[in-house]
């Protein structure tokens, strides 16, 4: 499961707005709104969906015991 800076730092990466984010995952603006603020956390199908999209346009999430992190695969 991505976190709530995760979700904004992979959002930078590809330059989408929250907006277009949860129109490509077809969840509310104040869902993503307030999942990335750290008021709540988003539903499974939700998760799902975002992490779908970030996938499919080459982001990696990186969480280990010592850090966390967002990369982007540029060689796809």
């Amino acid at each position: 499961m991505i976190s709530p800076a995760q979700c904004r730092a992979a959002r930078a990466l590809l330059n989408l707005s929250q907006r277009q984010l949860a129109e490509a995952a077809r969840i509310s603006l104040r869902s993503v709104q307030g999942f990335e603020r750290g008021e709540h956390a988003l539903r499974s199908a939700a998760m799902t969906a975002i992490e779908g999209i970030f996938s499919n346009r080459g982001i990696v999430f990186i969480s280990d015991p010592d850090w966390m992190g967002v990369k982007i695969e540029t060689a796809r």
